[in-house]
């Protein structure tokens, strides 16, 4: 009797738990895909994510096919009847899979779980996808984690996470697969209007390009991280954040080969200290928070911001969306989002605060463009990063803390080399003026070839009235 792998997020053969489970158990494997987008709810892929799905379902097939094996794939519009269907085609005892935290697909998952175990099947689920589950960690007086530190903290006074699974030598095969599985084109994943190529220029999906990310950045990345993670104008970030949400690597790949790069460097090395680990917790720290307040991807985690007085500004959204607003680090990041699928993160921070706090602008609509245009998009860090810019989520920054657009250009991209590439109508304008070039003389613009509000566009607000609009609106919510 063979056994059936449900394939989700966890797009890769190595440190796969359930595939692991699997071939262990002996006898055929069948991994299976099921394209089943109405039953996430309002979170089902977004453009870019499908892009990414796209290219990570070819790559997986084509490693299942190294190891004698081959990935069925469905559409379908209900997981649990295509999975029964498989599991008679191809005479499955047993159901696998890896968990998701999703609370759409945590409901669906147990419903079908029971169905499943009704049905005579045996049914069991792994962690394929964080270092400790959600509900591991609780405060000492019990309940979840709302502070980083202490939850941060508690996890690495826990043992060790453990080893990664290798990938297994071989699959079996069942006798006969089932009749029918699409091709990855028949989902209709790509997008039909061509907007898709600069992702192709940027990215490289499946899981042995993760791993070679992962290995770039431990030489080249991981001993400057600190010092360089907040300069956008710099390559000082590992990118591994699309990898990690379709499961093409897992934390325990990272953590495990980190831990082995800095002790190969020095005994000594503080490695579960460094900064770029810090930032894994903050991924293991984001699915705790939507693991246990399931609301807070539609509702503000601290109830008295559902009275912030949020504006209705459809102009000023589809000027921060495009890139438009006339400042150039938060336009800079717009575009590197809409051209690449991804931005970098200190300037998703400067690019958020503007919506929310200069245009006072819901939260909520900002983080259903980034679902959309991220081939990152990850529901538990995308709703703890927006929540945290508004203010309103677990550690949030303050309210008050308003980031000052033009500083922070100026801080994390001096040169203004970050601005040049993705605005490249200012390439021209001076170090001094390139954050602020309503600021800049006539003379030094009409030397840069650049005409305010023709060939680039004027602020669309006044930093400091904005940031004493938006002061004044919390304070009705006090």
């Amino acid at each position: 009797m063979s056994t059936l792998v449900w394939f989700r997020q966890d797009l890769r053969v190595a440190d796969n738990p359930a595939l692991d489970a699997a071939v262990r158990a002996g006898g055929p494997v069948v991994p299976l895909f099921i394209f089943a987008p109405e039953e996430e709810g309002p979170w089902a892929p977004g453009g870019a994510s499908r892009w990414w799905l796209h290219g990570s379902l070819l790559e997986l097939d084509a490693q299942l096919a190294r190891l004698g094996s081959r990935l069925i794939i469905r559409r379908a519009a209900d997981s649990l009847e295509e999975l029964k269907a498989v599991a008679a085609a191809v005479k499955a005892t047993r159901v696998l899979w890896n968990r998701r935290y999703e609370p759409e697909i945590i409901a669906r998952d147990r419903h079908i779980k029971s169905a499943l175990q009704a049905a005579g099947l045996e049914v069991a689920s792994f962690n394929g996808a964080l270092l400790r589950e959600p509900w591991e960690a609780q405060k000492n007086s019990g309940g979840a984690f709302q502070v980083f530190t202490p939850f941060w903290r508690h996890c690495q006074n826990l043992p060790e996470p453990a080893e990664p699974l290798p990938a297994p030598p071989s699959i079996a095969a069942p006798e006969q697969w089932p009749t029918s599985s699409l091709d990855v084109a028949e989902l209709a994943l790509l997008p039909r209007i061509g907007w898709a190529g600069g992702l192709r220029e940027a990215w490289n999906p499946g899981s042995a390009a993760a791993l070679a990310s992962f290995e770039h950045f431990l030489e080249h990345g991981f001993e400057d991280y600190s010092n360089e993670r907040n300069r956008p104008d710099k390559p000082g970030t590992s990118r591994l954040s699309p990898y990690l949400h379709f499961g093409e690597i897992s934390p325990r790949q990272i953590w495990h080969g980190v831990r082995r790069f800095a002790q190969e460097r020095g005994p000594q090395s503080p490695w579960r200290q460094s900064q770029f680990l810090t930032e894994l917790g903050w991924r293991e720290f984001a699915h705790h928070l939507l693991y246990h307040f399931p609301q807070t991807p539609e509702l503000p985690l601290r109830a008295d911001f559902a009275r912030f007085p949020w504006k209705s500004d459809p102009a000023g959204l589809e000027a921060w969306q495009r890139g438009k607003t006339g400042f150039p680090i938060v336009d800079a990041g717009m575009r590197q989002l809409w051209r690449t699928g991804w931005m970098h993160n200190r300037v998703r921070m400067i690019a958020a605060s503007f919506l929310v706090k200069d245009l006072l602008l819901p939260w909520n609509e900002g983080a259903a463009w980034f679902w959309d245009t991220l081939v990152d998009a990850d529901l538990a860090s995308n709703t703890l990063g927006w929540q945290w810019v508004s203010g309103c989520g677990a550690e949030a920054a303050p309210y008050f803390r308003i980031f000052n657009p033009t500083t922070q250009g100026t801080r994390f991209d001096p040169s203004g080399d970050y601005v040049r590439e993705w605005v490249p109508e200012l390439a021209r304008v001076p170090d001094e003026w390139i954050h602020q070039p309503w600021q800049a003389p006539a003379d030094a613009l009409q030397a840069a070839g650049v005409r305010l509000g023709v060939d680039y566009p004027r602020p669309l607000i006044d930093h400091g009235v904005a940031r004493e609009r938006a002061l004044e609106a919390l304070a009705t919510i006090r």
